[in-house]
């Protein structure tokens, strides 16, 4: 018994040590690999041909692509650890990049209410059965198609406003420690959360929804367990099959899009955890005159304090 015991532990010691030697060597070819990427670029992006295709459909949801945004990642931060500016510039891009989406897209619910307002004036005064929009060969789907295409509005501004409202503080969050501890301590709670759950969260999705969006993009039909070799012999079968079948007959036939939203969303998140994991590390090291330092926070205005946060 105490030999199998010893033999199970030194296989663990084993496993360990090969599966770090293992991350170690894939860390060292993301260079490589972003390198050769960057200098052939027509090997993945030339979509006329099909082999291109399959390369990105590929490496959009491989180890590679993985530990080439972990050696990204790594390198800003060890930069980072000695110039606390390169990293407020960071904070400061992708902070403005998610401003800047929700901002744009936010206009997604004000399109939402006037279509609506259309809808129902179209069904109840002039008793039309369809929407004709344009002149020369205009777009004319039946009305249930525009009521059904409310729903991509609301995901706009789900999907492409998350971080934006993360950022405006915006976001419900259940406090049962962290309104009594320490500011430092806060911020250790806050990058335990960015690279534990955020993270993590955002990849796992990614993988998910990755394929489950090419899936409703292409024929034959990519899976997650598809070597490269397996999908550039597919390429010769290949064809697009872009999804537009509808819930209903006549309802909204582009529901490709919220597969393309999905994926969308979860690079989002994941770019803003690490803006946040260097927002809290920032915070951590400078102290408190650091909190909040370069937030570029909305305004309702002069005398409405009590609803910031809220809107």
């Amino acid at each position: 018994m105490e030999n199998e015991g010893a033999i199970s532990f030194g296989d663990a010691i084993a496993g360990l040590g090969s599966g770090i030697v293992w991350i170690l060597t894939e860390l060292a070819m993301a260079f490589y690999n972003l390198g050769y990427a960057i200098t052939h670029p027509m090997l993945w992006l030339d979509w006329t041909n099909k082999e291109a295709v399959m390369r990105f459909v590929y490496y959009g949801g491989s180890t590679e692509f993985f530990f080439v945004i972990f050696a990204i990642f790594v390198v800003m931060t060890i930069i980072g650890f000695f110039k606390n500016e390169f990293l407020w510039g960071v904070v400061r891009v992708l902070e403005g990049f998610a401003n800047g989406m929700g901002r744009l897209f936010a206009w997604a619910g004000l399109l939402m209410v006037l279509q609506q307002i259309m809808i129902v004036f179209m069904q109840r005064i002039f008793t039309r059965p369809d929407i004709s929009i344009g002149f020369g060969i205009p777009l004319q789907f039946d009305i249930s198609w525009f009521a059904e295409e409310l729903k991509l509005y609301n995901a706009l501004v789900v999907c492409l406003c998350v971080t934006y409202a993360f950022v405006q503080g915006s976001h419900v969050r259940v406090d049962l420690v962290y309104s009594a501890v320490k500011f430092r301590t806060k911020k250790v709670i806050d990058m335990f959360g960015a690279l534990i759950f955020m993270m993590p969260a955002a990849v796992l999705t990614w993988m998910y929804g990755w394929y489950f969006m090419w899936r409703h993009l292409i024929v034959p039909k990519p899976s997650a367990s598809d070597t490269l070799e397996r999908l550039l012999l597919k390429s010769r079968a290949m064809r697009w099959n872009v999804e537009t079948i509808g819930f209903s007959p006549n309802g909204f036939t582009g529901y490709f899009l919220f597969k393309i939203l999905l994926v969308t969303f979860t690079a989002l998140v994941f770019i803003h955890a690490i803006a946040f994991f260097y927002r809290s590390f920032l915070e951590w090291k400078e102290g408190e005159e650091s909190e909040g330092k370069y937030l570029d926070r909305d305004t309702l205005g002069e005398g409405e304090e009590a609803y910031e946060g809220t809107h």
